[in-house]
């Protein structure tokens, strides 16, 4: 269904994502502007998991939310590592690695799913977990500061999005693996 509540709340994901950009290029202290665009991504990051409950819950599924779902996770993190890029809170190397299996691995899901053997690369745990650490990591490097007097949180955000970009790796190659078969059939 294109408008129910699961996927209105997709659809604020998206829209959402030139108010965390635009954040930086308000005429405010740069500490306001990390912290209000920290609490934004949180606050919209957070709606990915509310959509899949409740679309499961009200049993509101849909083939078309179940293709804007991702859409919008990968447009949020895809701005969010552009703008920590150009804030020179992220080396562009590690947003390269992350974007570009995004990518990758979407074109793979596409094909597969139009040979008929999208089974082989469905969502693994270790594409959840690697999610899941850069969901942690990009509100670290968007606050970019210390968080209640303890936690260096570019230092951790640096570390954890390291730890993500070796996931994604690794889930990558997990993907192609499962992929591999079908491809190698398909390729003679």
């Amino acid at each position: 269904m294109f408008f129910n509540l699961p996927t209105l709340l997709t659809w604020a994901r998206i829209v959402a994502i030139p108010l965390i950009v635009g954040v930086f290029y308000l005429d405010v202290f740069p500490a306001t502007q990390n912290l209000a665009a920290t609490i934004l991504f949180i606050v919209v990051a957070l709606t990915d998991w509310a959509d899949g409950y409740l679309a499961r819950r009200l049993n509101q599924t849909s083939a078309f939310g179940a293709f804007l779902d991702p859409v919008a996770d990968k447009f949020l993190v895809v701005a969010a590592l552009l703008v920590l890029v150009h804030l020179n809170r992220l080396h562009a190397l590690v947003a390269l690695v992350i974007i570009g299996r995004e990518i990758a691995i979407s074109a793979l899901r596409e094909w597969m799913a139009q040979i008929g053997a999208a089974r082989s690369v469905a969502v693994h745990m270790l594409g959840k977990v690697k999610t899941t650490v850069q969901m942690v990591a990009i509100p670290f490097l968007l606050y970019d500061g210390v968080l209640l007097g303890l936690i260096d949180t570019h230092l951790w955000g640096t570390v954890l999005i390291i730890i993500s970009a070796v996931l994604t790796i690794w889930s990558m190659i997990y993907y192609l693996q499962k992929a591999l078969p079908e491809i190698r059939a398909r390729v003679r």
